[in-house]
This record gives C-alpha cells, sequence and structure tokens, in this order.
C-alpha cells in the first residue's frame, strides 16, 4: 500500500531475485528451541520490502535501527523502512522506524558513534570517508528479534541496539587507542527534504541529561516530538552546532556580546558532538520518547530505561517476543519456519504504543489527552492491516485488540472532524489511502468476541465516519449510491470499498440490536452493483450524470485514475461480503472461474505499471504486491474450484516469499502481506473479515498448534504434505468431514484439530 499522502495509496513490488543469500550472523543458521531463535529480521529489507532490521519489542513505540541512506522525498521510496540491504555505508541509528510502508516519516533523533576525528555532514554514501557515514559488511552485521548489531568498519566501533516499550538502548564499544565521540544529528528524517524541519530544540541539563524536540512538516504535518538521552558515562566535553548560523557553542559570547547559553540550542539544522576520551569499557546510551514533552520522555526515561545493563534488557527484548511469538508452535523445515516466524514477527510490530507512562498522548486534534484504563497505539494503515493482520490479532490476541479499538475510537473521539483513523501515526493523522477501513476492524474484533471496549461508543464512531460530509465524497455516495468520478478521483475503488466497509458495520449493528443503523447499511452494502457494467464485464466508475466513465481500458492504472492503485482487472473481484452475488452478476461459476483465470494467465509487462510503484508482485494482472489482490486467490472456492485456490496459492507462495533479504515482494505494510502468509500457510483466509467465517485453500506447513487465548489449543495437521502432494483431498474437523470452503471462528476457538489430507492431483 501506500506511497503518497492525500488518500492515495502503495503496497508491494515484485522482488527480483539479484541478492546472494544471507550470511552471517543470525539465529537462523544454528540449532534453536526458541520461537526468537527462528526470526531473520533481514526479510525484507532487501528489495521493495521496506522492513527494518533494528530493535524494537512487540508493538512498541522506539525502533532503533541503521539507516543506510536518507534521499530526498521523490527518490526515498527504497528507502522507506530507513535500511537498504544491498548499500554498503550506514549513516547512523535513529530511534523509530515504520515497518514495510510504502511511504515514511520518522527516522528521528540519528545517532553515530565516532572515533578520532569528526565530521559534520553524513557525506556521499559512495564516498563515506567525505562525512561521518561508515563502510560495514552483512559478515559483521548480527540481527534478531529485539536486538541488531553491526561493526562500523571505518571506526572499529561494535555498535549493538536493544529496546524496551518506550526506550531505545545503544552500546558501543571503541577502539581504546582512539578519543570516542557520540554525535547527535537532529537534522535527518526518512524521506528527507529541504525544509522538512521546521524547528528543533536541544539542551545538555546539570546532569548530564540530554533532552531535546523537533516539528517537522512531514507526513503527518506538524508532528512534535521530544527525547531524552542518558550516558553510562560523564561526557568530557560537548559541542552544539547551528548550521543555520554556523555558530558553534562553547560559552563564547555572540554577536553583540550577548552570553550564548552552551547548553542550549535551538534552530532548524541542530547538531551535536560529546566527547568521551579514550574508553576502556563499552559506552552504552539509553534515548526515551515522547509526543508530548521533554519532561515527559525524562519521565518515561526514569521508568523504562533503569540502571545501565545493556544485555538484561536485552534479555528482556527477547524474552518478550519469545512469549509473544508462542501463540503459535509450527513444524516443518528450517526455512519453514523461519519464514512464518519471520512474518508473525513483521505482523506484531505494529500498531504502535504511542502514550507516555504517565497516559499521556496526542490526539489528530494536536492536543494532549490523558488514556484512562488502556494503552493508546497508533500507527495504522487500516488500508491495508483491515484485511488479514488485524483478524490475526482479534483471533490471537484479543487483548491487543481491544486496546486497538479502544485507541481507534479514541482518536475519533478527539478528531476534529470527527472520523476514525485512516492512516496514522503518533496520534495525528495523514488522509492517505482510501475507505473507512477502522470500521471493519472494529466490526470484525466484536464479532470474533473480542471485548473490554464500549461497543456502543465504538459503533457510533463507525456510523459518524461513515457518514461524513468532508471525507472522500460521501455526501455523493449517501445522495448516489455510487462515487462519481467527476466529483472525486479512484471514485471506481472507493464506491466498492465503501460498500464492504458498510456491510461490516451492519454486521456489527445487527448482532448488537440495534436494528435501524444495520437496515441502512445492509442496504448501502449493495452499492458494489452501481458499478457494475454488463457491456464490458467489469466495475467501472461513473460520472455523476450516471454514465460510465470513458474512454475505458480495463488495463490501464494511474495514482488519481478511477481506482486506487490498481486497475479494472484488479477491482473487479473486491466485493468480499457478497461473493455469491458477483458470481451471480458476472454469470455464473463457469464464466466467473474463466475470469479469473483470464486474470491469472494474461501475459501482462510490467512495465505497464512503472509509473505507479504500488501494482508490483504480478501474475498475470494479479498483483500481490497490492493488498486489493489478496483475497482474490481463495474466490475459486465460492465457484465450486477449490483446486485452482490451492494451485493460485501455490504459484504465489512460490513466487513472492523466500527467506532472504528480497523475501517479501513488496512492502509488508505494517505486517499485512506477512499475515497474509500466517494464514495461507495454515490452509485458511479471513476474505470478508467480519463475516467470522475463513475460506479454507491449501496449508504449507505440516503442522501448526495455535494456543489460544482461552486456554485451548487448535491443531493444523497436513497429512501427506510435501511438493509431489500439493492438493488437497480432504478436510476434517475433530474427525468430522468438512466441505472444502469454510471453517468458522468459533470452530476455532472451541480447539480441537482441522486435519488436511493432501494428494498428487486435484479433486474436481
Amino acid at each position: 500500500m501506500k506511497r503518497r499522502p492525500l488518500l492515495h495509496g502503495l503496497s508491494i513490488m515484485l522482488a527480483v531475485s539479484t541478492m546472494s543469500p544471507p550470511t552471517g550472523g543470525h539465529a537462523g543458521t544454528k540449532a534453536t528451541t526458541q520461537p526468537a531463535d527462528m526470526v531473520d529480521p533481514r526479510i525484507g529489507t532487501g528489495g521493495p520490502g521496506h522492513t527494518f532490521p533494528g530493535a524494537s519489542v512487540p508493538f512498541g513505540m522506539v525502533q532503533p535501527s541503521p539507516d543506510t541512506a536518507m534521499p530526498e522525498f521523490h527518490h526515498a521510496y527504497d528507502w522507506a523502512g530507513g535500511y537498504q540491504y544491498n548499500d554498503p555505508t550506514i549513516m547512523g541509528f535513529s530511534q523509530t522506524h515504520f515497518s514495510g510502508a510504502g511511504h515514511s516519516d520518522l527516522g528521528d533523533w540519528l545517532l553515530m558513534p565516532v572515533s578520532g576525528d569528526v565530521r559534520m555532514e553524513p557525506g556521499d554514501p559512495a564516498k563515506p570517508e567525505s562525512g561521518y557515514r561508515s563502510r560495514f559488511s552483512h559478515a559483521g552485521e548480527e540481527e534478531h528479534p529485539g536486538y541488531y548489531a553491526v561493526t562500523l568498519d571505518d571506526y572499529g566501533i561494535r555498535a549493538e541496539l536493544t529496546a524496551g516499550p518506550r526506550v531505545a538502548w545503544h552500546r558501543y564499544t571503541f577502539p581504546a587507542d582512539q578519543p570516542a565521540h557520540v554525535l547527535l544529528d537532529l537534522r535527518p528524517s526518512i524521506y528527507d527534504y529541504p525544509g522538512k524541519v521546521l524547528w528543533t530544540r536541544l539542551r545538555v541539563r546539570a546532569d548530564g541529561t540530554i533532552t531535546g524536540c523537533r516539528t517537522t512538516r512531514g507526513w503527518a504535518p506538524g508532528r512534535t516530538t521530544c527525547f531524552a538521552m542518558r550516558f553510562s558515562r560523564p561526557m568530557s566535553a560537548h559541542m552544539l552546532y547551528n548550521h543555520e548560523t554556523g555558530l558553534t557553542y562553547h560559552g563564547f559570547r555572540g554577536p553583540g556580546n550577548a552570553p550564548m547559553d552552551p547548553n542550549v540550542q535551538t534552530g532548524r539544522a541542530v547538531e551535536a558532538v560529546f566527547d568521551f576520551g579514550r574508553l576502556s569499557a563499552p559506552l552504552v546510551v539509553k534515548v526515551a520518547m515522547s509526543p508530548i514533552s521533554e519532561t515527559n520522555a525524562i519521565a518515561n526515561l526514569d521508568s523504562g530505561g533503569q540502571g545501565w545493563d545493556f544485555d538484561a534488557r536485552r534479555t528482556d527484548a527477547t524474552n518478550a517476543w519469545n512469549r509473544a511469538l508462542s501463540v503459535i508452535d509450527v513444524s516443518g523445515t528450517a526455512e519453514q519456519r523461519t519464514q512464518f516466524y519471520t512474518a508473525l514477527y513483521h505482523a506484531m510490530l505494529a500498531p504502535t504504543l504511542s502514550m507516555d507512562a504517565n497516559g499521556d498522548y496526542r490526539g489528530p486534534d494536536q492536543e494532549v489527552h490523558r488514556a484512562r484504563g488502556f494503552s493508546f497505539y497508533s500507527t495504522w494503515s487500516t488500508w491495508d492491516v483491515y484485511r488479514a493482520q488485524q483478524p490475526l490479532m482479534a483471533l490471537l490476541r484479543p487483548d491487543m485488540s481491544a486496546q486497538f479499538v479502544r485507541s481507534l475510537v479514541a482518536a475519533q473521539q478527539a478528531s476534529p472532524v470527527g472520523v476514525l483513523p485512516i492512516w496514522s501515526y503518533l496520534g495525528l493523522e495523514t488522509w492517505c489511502m482510501t475507505g473507512y477501513h477502522a470500521v471493519p476492524i472494529i466490526a470484525d474484533a466484536y464479532l470474533a468476541g473480542v471485548r473490554g471496549f464500549d461497543a456502543n461508543a465504538a459503533l457510533d464512531a463507525m456510523v459518524a465516519s461513515a457518514t461524513s460530509p468532508v471525507y472522500g465524497d460521501l455526501t455523493d455516495y449517501m445522495k448516489l449510491g455510487y462515487v462519481p468520478i467527476d466529483h472525486e478521483a479512484e471514485a471506481g475503488s472507493k464506491t466498492l470499498e465503501y460498500a464492504y466497509d458498510d456491510w461490516s458495520l451492519a454486521r456489527m449493528a445487527r448482532a448488537m440490536g440495534r436494528t435501524g443503523i444495520a437496515e441502512t447499511f445492509e442496504k448501502r452494502a449493495r452499492n458494489w452493483r452501481n458499478e457494475w457494467d454488463p457491456q464490458t464485464g467489469f466495475m467501472r466508475a461513473r460520472l455523476s450524470t450516471g454514465e460510465f466513465h470513458t474512454p475505458f481500458d480495463p488495463g490501464a492504472a494511474a495514482y488519481g485514475s478511477d481506482y486506487t492503485e490498481g486497475n479494472a482487472w484488479q477491482y473487479l473481484w473486491y466485493v468480499p461480503q457478497d461473493v455469491p452475488g458477483l458470481i451471480a452478476t458476472v454469470g455464473g461459476g463457469a464464466k466467473f472461474t474463466a475470469k479469473l483465470d483470464e486474470l491469472f494467465d494474461t501475459k501482462v509487462d510490467p512495465a505497464r505499471f512503472r509509473n505507479v510503484e504500488d501494482i508490483s508482485g504480478l501474475i498475470g494482472w494479479y498483483a500481490h504486491g497490492n493488498e486489493p489482490s489478496h483475497h482474490i486467490a481463495y474466490l475459486y472456492d465460492y465457484a465450486g474450484a477449490p483446486w485452482k485456490t490451492q494451485q493460485r496459492l501455490q504459484q504465489i507462495m512460490d513466487s513472492q516469499y523466500s527467506a532472504r533479504p528480497d523475501g517479501l515482494a513488496g512492502n509488508d505494510d505494517l505486517g499485512q502481506t506477512s499475515a497474509w502468509y500466517l494464514f495461507t500457510a495454515l490452509g485458511f483466509y479471513p476474505v470478508a473479515p467480519g463475516s467470522n467465517e475463513y475460506t479454507i485453500g491449501r496449508p504449507f506447513v505440516p503442522k501448526a498448534v495455535l494456543h489460544l487465548p482461552n486456554g485451548r489449543t487448535f491443531t493444523m495437521v497436513a497429512s501427506g504434505l510435501d511438493a509431489a502432494h500439493p492438493y488437497v483431498a480432504s478436510v476434517t474437523l475433530n474427525g468430522r468431514p468438512q466441505d472444502l470452503v469454510h471453517l468458522r471462528h468459533e470452530d476455532i476457538l472451541k480447539g480441537g484439530e482441522l486435519r488436511f489430507v493432501m494428494q498428487a492431483d486435484p479433486k474436481h
């Protein structure tokens, strides 16, 4: 998904496997017993995956990680995670990162340890000696959940990172014969561009604590973030530098003989160097962040950054990941388990904690709010994660799902225009992408049995979003039954997305007994039919006069066209709430299946989409690199051809995923692409979140045990699964034969065994 702002999106690009297999220190190369040992954080750091290799805890606020480049905005797509596997140099270690997004910001508070002479500019990546960058090699890297280490070759420094919920921990081992320095650059951001930083303040406090804030006009305009930092050893000296004025602050008197404070600096281009002399032991640095204030950042540091035991904090992070990942025990080859647990790891990086230790968080109104009885989470790419990542959390982590729903509702209540988050982070809205997909996130959670939130308040927030006159031409949609393309770009896909969101809202209202709301939105859920053009056999955008938009080319795609990051081929299938109705509309099962085959089998030149980088991972017209395609392979099931679903899933898994740095065929989009892999590997997928049904595909691991939050276990067994037996012969649930289409959510929660018997040939 999502590259550009203002209701547009992005997704995943086809990975070209040009990289050599990973080498070096990840735990997948040794015998392991714990789930975290099987994770390889390098997967997705190459190509268009946009993941980061650094440290985090599950859903944590901070993500210290290396940044290899921070190019200007229009050239930064490949560096949305701050790191690209093929880059030869590291610029530094910033404290905040998105995982797998197609647009970015963050990259806050860049630290770089330096031995010897200090250069004040990052320099040319091709000539690291021109600045403070350093060369590195992958043989000198080590990556595990909650831990990252690398040797900075130009400085002879070993840098290590770990994290807690709100505090990033760094440990630097310097050469004993060189002066040790830590450089703090407040200028860079991921997707950097001139003028992005509006204001910064940096101060050195009497006790040696470094604090500061900065405001940027990045993806979320006017984002202010603050930090507090301490060192395990006292500084021998420090220097604050203002690149706007050219003034270095060492306590001298400034222009007009005015006294200059050597411990405070403000401006848009501030940098600092902290000196420690020659060190015979490692230097530990701990950095806490706050979306509110320096005072709160200090409090976060005091509460979550006690002591100086880096190894203990690393152990805490590892233990947190082992607890989180142990919700599933999966069997299989080493490569299968690495892919599976890495996908589960990526699915648990977001949403992120966006609340200080005292309960303060920033809302979309830019005001400070206080959470009471819950923790506030942000980093919401709702256009992506409603499809599989959030349903996965509702199934495996309903405790977190309840916190997420409360956070969404709290954000809506603080919204200046009264809508649920669209694409937000640190509480602020970017207005990126389409639909009001926080609605199905909440509905799916409620219908899956998640509780611990005010359902009536949640439903009211959903209705407010679905009827907002300020968003996405909902006024026309409510009046005409579709979004007119002459009034709103991407109207064809917006109508389809709104109709699905309306259906999920109606489902929750019906379950709550709020009949009037249910009836209104059940009617709106049928608006997808207003897009159907029987003459061409596609869903098409209409003008406000009712005519279809012309000229029409079903393969055409462009940003701001009739469809969001897609074309008519990819959006024909977006009626997850009424697949039988779609099949009947297309002309029955045989025609529907033939049209699906045409989608996958047509030869398509990827260059056709060179101006829409989000359309990627192509198999014919199917684009696994963008979320609107994620449910399509499962639709054969509904037309009576489950063996074709099984065949297409094999095709997708073989071509779009691998245990390599370029092993994600496009942006992971905050865990959505990884969640697709997880469900598919288990043998079922939530085609229509909110239905309480999973569509059965075929398994890709021989056995998996889900440890459910109610204390029961649900086991999937694939008997006879191997490369020669890729098709499903039969499915039983607790020994009872199942049809080959659906599995109910409540059947999973009861516990038991889902058994697939595999065979060599498709079962017609």
